[in-house]
């Protein structure tokens, strides 16, 4: 089959010379086992759980990082179950589902850009206060605190949710904040009451308000009466002339040789015996006394705290109500914070299995170095296949089209242009990275190769497929056959897929294959780096040469590396060069016309 090569205008036919007719042999018995294979697991277990699973290797790594998304959602939340919901988001393949959680994360993201930034801190649990309050408990300082605080940061959200203008269109969120009620007379009386976990207000009752008064008038009557023995008549008894208090009873610190000399009780005496701590007689009826009213002051505490407690009893499902949507929107505004973070926007999904991504940037990456990538899958072509050299972004690019998937389908907005499109896959399957296991005794090809029958058991066409270096870490002839026959026999099933290599059959054959199409990782030869710009439509050349007579390597060893490559790699490799040059040329043009029409448009 011949295939033409369309480049900026200009038309390339791939000569059928390029066909290394061993190999394909090779490709054809490998692709018709593999096809076999597939149709009878494809048959046996067709998955249908609504649920997307992305591959792991062995040791549970994830490859596409989104737990490290999840982990910088987790960061923008504030309250403890907003927390807690950042760290169970995952991806989901309800198209429903997934339009109502970018939707949300939209209007989060649009309110925050209207009205800052709004913290949810103050919303810790109360689920186990409220059931103590609904079998008729009292709840203590602590616990009515927590509830004031919820009510408070309630009415502070509430306000934040009110449209300012009739201008303001309403929103997903409205129905969150509507349903707010601040109670506002309840938490201003557990305020009043109540000053922190352990101090309640005098004026938290009347009878609470006199206890206190009496409490003091008595202290004072007592030091009065401890300072005139201390400092008069009983002066010389006292190892010290200070007032002490053991247990809840005021005493002085008498010479146990003068026990006799002072009347009262002992309460107490210090490790060498030389010290008694006694109660005067004539203090014992005062502390007597205070310590009654101490009781009665407790008493009363737990009265107002009874009381409070009823009162916020009348109300528990409006504070579970408030707990709930507090902490629901504390998750879905950590979203819209998120995407602001990596000025991210909201993806068109599709269920289709069409991929547009539009200057997508890999999110874990300095955003201020990463190059943008665009890149397409599942329109024209279904198969990508993405050479170039090493460090030249090709990994990246993979990740970047997987991380984004799991982001969008996680109801996260992406760091790409707008009207980037992404589909909606039931399973993502990444074989990413060295896969060696030395504790197994595996080679990274063995290794590679268990995690791809593992796809192979599961995919189907709701999947996406993401390889790194196919058929790497064997015999290269064996290894490219191998690639070619399982990205052909995922073709044939129409399986999204992406795949990393340096192998140049598998650029002849996305070449030669209709639905399969070339990508590169643009690489300056001159500078000896990479570009990172991924380019769609064009194979990559390894540079392998260039980048060596860059180095230093002597011309006369190039030389004579390029008389043992065969023929047709040499006029492939040469193809790809003027591909190359080509396109540098074209480019350059059209920035030149731009900036002269630019230029023309301003002297108007």
């Amino acid at each position: 089959m011949k295939k033409f090569l369309f480049l900026a205008g200009m038309v390339f036919l791939l000569s059928p010379a390029f066909a290394n007719e061993p190999a394909l042999l090779q490709i054809r018995s490998i692709q018709s086992q593999i096809d076999d294979c597939g149709a009878k697991i494809l048959n046996a277990n067709q998955i249908t759980k609504p649920v997307i699973f992305v591959y792991d290797n062995e040791d549970k790594k994830l490859k596409l990082e989104f737990d490290k998304i999840i982990s910088m959602l987790e960061n923008e939340a504030s309250s403890f179950r907003g927390k807690q919901l950042c760290r169970r988001l995952k991806p989901v393949t309800d198209l429903t589902k997934i339009d109502l959680l970018q939707e949300q994360t939209a209007a989060a993201f649009t309110r925050i850009i209207k009205k800052g930034r709004i913290s949810f801190g103050d919303a810790a649990p109360v689920e186990e206060s409220l059931k103590r309050l609904e079998i008729g408990g009292a709840l203590n300082t602590a616990e009515l605190l927590r509830i004031c605080r919820l009510l408070s940061n309630t009415a502070r959200a509430k306000s934040y949710g009110r449209h300012d203008t009739q201008e303001d269109l309403a929103d997903c969120l409205d129905i969150y904040f509507d349903g707010l009620e601040p109670l506002t007379p309840l938490s201003n009386e557990i305020e009043r009451c109540i000053i922190s976990e352990d101090e309640i207000s005098d004026d938290a009752s009347s009878a609470l308000k006199h206890i206190r008064r009496s409490i003091n008038n008595l202290n004072d009557r007592v030091h009065t009466t401890l300072s005139g023995l201390v400092n008069g008549s009983l002066r010389t008894y006292l190892q010290d002339a200070l007032i002490t208090m053991r247990g809840d009873r005021y005493c002085i610190p008498v010479k146990a040789e003068y026990r006799s000399q002072v009347q009262g009780l002992i309460h107490d005496q210090s490790a060498s015996g030389s010290t008694l701590f006694i109660e005067p007689m004539a203090i014992v009826k005062l502390n007597n006394d205070l310590k009654e009213l101490y009781v009665q002051e407790q008493d009363e505490i737990r009265k107002i705290l009874a009381s409070l407690s009823e009162e916020a009893a009348q109300y528990i499902e409006e504070i579970r109500t408030d707990y709930r949507s507090l902490t629901d929107l504390d998750f879905i505004f950590a979203r819209g914070a998120l995407a602001l973070t990596m000025r991210a926007s909201r993806p068109i999904l599709n269920e289709e299995g069409r991929i547009r991504i539009r200057e997508g940037r890999h999110p874990l990456l300095d955003q201020k170095k990463v190059v943008p990538i665009t890149v397409s899958l599942g329109d024209e072509f279904s198969l990508l296949i993405i050479t170039g050299p090493n460090t030249g972004g090709k990994t990246v690019s993979l990740k970047t089209v997987g991380l984004l998937t799991l982001m969008g389908q996680a109801g996260l907005h992406i760091p790409a242009g707008d009207r980037s499109e992404i589909a909606v896959f039931r399973q993502v399957y990444a074989d990413i990275g060295d896969e060696q296991s030395i504790e197994q005794s595996l080679s990274t090809f063995s290794s590679h190769m268990t995690n791809i029958v593992s796809f192979l058991k599961k995919v189907d066409d709701r999947s996406l497929v993401l390889f790194d270096e196919l058929g790497a870490g064997t015999d290269p002839t064996e290894g490219a056959a191998l690639a070619i026959a399982i990205l052909s026999h995922l073709h044939k099933r129409n399986i999204r897929t992406m795949a990393t290599t340096h192998y140049s059959e598998l650029k002849i054959y996305a070449l030669s294959t209709p639905g399969v199409e070339n990508a590169c990782c643009e690489f300056d030869v001159e500078s000896l780096r990479p570009t990172y710009r991924l380019l769609i439509g064009i194979p990559g050349k390894s540079n392998a040469f260039a980048i060596s007579g860059k180095l230093g390597l002597p011309g006369y060893i190039i030389d004579d590396a390029k008389k043992r490559l065969s023929e047709q790699d040499v006029s492939f490799e040469d193809l790809l060069s003027d591909l190359e040059a080509s396109r540098r040329t074209i480019e350059k043009e059209q920035a030149e016309i731009c900036l002269l029409y630019t230029s023309d448009a301003a002297d108007e």
